[in-house]
């Protein structure tokens, strides 16, 4: 059911990128894509701390 969800989600915002222009697309990934890195640094950061 989760998996399901997943697929319509992933549809929906697919047919809200597809909409906007690719300037705003890029800088929104850009800024997803920014602030995944940051988590990940951070994750990892605390995970070598804990050791």
């Amino acid at each position: 059911m989760s998996f399901l969800v997943a697929i319509v989600a992933m549809a929906v915002l697919l047919g809200a990128a597809a909409h906007t222009s690719l300037s705003v697309f890029l800088a929104a990934a850009g800024a997803i894509s920014a602030w995944l890195l940051l988590f990940g640094a951070r994750e990892g950061l605390a995970r070598l701390r804990r050791r």
